[in-house]
């Protein structure tokens, strides 16, 4: 009759454990720490300095580890150490330490922070190809157009006047200006590789200046959730030599069709999973257009709107008077740029709610032709009066 050994309790859980501890490590294989190794400039500085503060950080806190692991053995009950002192409670020499050391850390990373906040500065173009390598005075560089679509990003080039959507590419070593807008809601245009993330805002620009300096296929996604197609919302950075980026425009030249206003109306209606596409031309002002929120046809640009804001029209004026106003103009100056403000008394009064000084009536009347308007609140001020005769005497109050 034979029998079913019986494993013993001790050694199986040890069993489990070492069979399990490789298959904990899978899920890192397929890790790729494109932050801790990037392939732009910009990137690399921003990697030195997470390692820096984070280095800094771990002066006081594997010490404190390490006392603390210290503190416990040496005076636990069972060691009976000679030099403990349960009445001890000052110490000099100590208290210097414990505040000096985290006082001259927070003044290194108070520097460290100030001064990579500027050189950083995604609006401030870069100065260097890289640690070694300054750009020459005259390098112009790559103009790309960024717009975050739902769920894709286009990229419009309008020096080659070629468009791309969910494909990016770029010279090595020439740097590159991009201005990202959104043309729904608020997304983040991240190349790891690159940058860091910049947000694309509608209505709004964003700028980021960066260099590639490593050939290679990098990618590129959304790091703001924005909708049911975010997590698709990726494309590919090609960084290419300058042969290489000119056969690429070449090929996108040849192979695309047009991207004009009804093309882009399609393209922005929201889709997922987009696959590449490639536009051979591109309307030189989609891009204007698409920031100040008046790519469909009769919606009026927030530009336009901002002029006749600054002239007092309260919405009244139409584009054709704003351009008016501008040639009418016999000094040469732009009627537009003077704020209210610093207009005249004759020069306001152009709006049924704004009204110059000598169609203003007494306290307690309405202008006449103005039944709506009460700016200076006389109105309410003979409501009160009717409804309470007491106060009726009371001065009325004007703004």
């Amino acid at each position: 009759m034979s029998t079913c050994p019986i494993p013993d309790s001790s050694t199986a859980p040890r069993r489990f454990l070492r069979f399990l501890a490789p298959l904990m490590l899978l899920p890192l294989s397929a890790c790729n720490f494109v932050v801790m190794n990037p392939a732009g400039d910009v990137a690399v500085q921003q990697r030195d300095l997470i390692l820096i503060s984070t280095g800094l950080m771990l002066l006081i806190i594997l010490p404190v580890m390490a006392l603390t692991v210290l503190f416990a053995w040496r005076y636990r009950k069972s060691a009976e150490n000679p030099d403990y002192d349960p009445d001890w409670d000052h110490s000099t020499s100590l208290e210097l330490i414990i505040w000096s050391a985290p006082l001259l850390i927070i003044i290194c990373l108070g520097a460290i922070t100030w001064t990579s906040t500027h050189l950083l500065d995604p609006y401030r173009p870069i100065e260097r190809i890289d640690a070694s390598r300054k750009i020459a005075p005259n390098t112009k560089p790559l103009e790309v157009e960024v717009v975050a679509l739902d769920w894709k990003w286009l990229f419009i080039y309008p020096e080659l006047g070629i468009a791309t959507v969910n494909e990016l590419a770029a010279p090595v070593d020439r740097p590159i200006s991009f201005k990202i807008t959104s043309s729904t809601v608020m997304n983040s245009f991240y190349v790891p590789a690159l940058a860091g993330q910049i947000y694309a805002m509608p209505g709004m620009q964003t700028v980021l200046h960066a260099v590639i300096n490593k050939p290679g296929d990098y990618e590129g996604f959304s790091a703001n959730y924005s909708g049911a197609g975010f997590s698709h919302m990726r494309f590919r950075f090609h960084a290419l030599d300058q042969t290489g980026f000119d056969r690429w425009a070449a090929t996108v030249k040849a192979d695309g069709q047009a991207l004009d206003r009804p093309t882009y109306l399609k393209l922005e209606k929201p889709s997922e999973k987009d696959p590449v596409r490639r536009f051979a031309t591109v309307d030189a002002t989609l891009f204007n257009s698409i920031v100040n929120l008046c790519a469909r046809p009769g919606q009026r640009c927030m530009s336009d709107l901002m002029h006749i804001d600054a002239m007092g029209g309260a919405g009244k004026e139409s584009a054709k008077d704003v351009e008016g106003l501008r040639h009418d103009a016999h000094d040469g100056s732009d009627p537009l740029e003077k704020g209210a403000l610093q207009k005249e008394p004759e020069e306001k009064g152009s709006s049924p709610h704004l009204l110059k000084d000598s169609d203003k009536a007494p306290p307690g009347k309405t202008p006449t032709g103005h039944q709506h308007d009460n700016r200076d609140m006389t109105m309410n001020m003979d409501g009160m009066s009717a409804h309470h005769p007491s106060d009726a005497s009371a001065p009325a109050h004007t703004l």
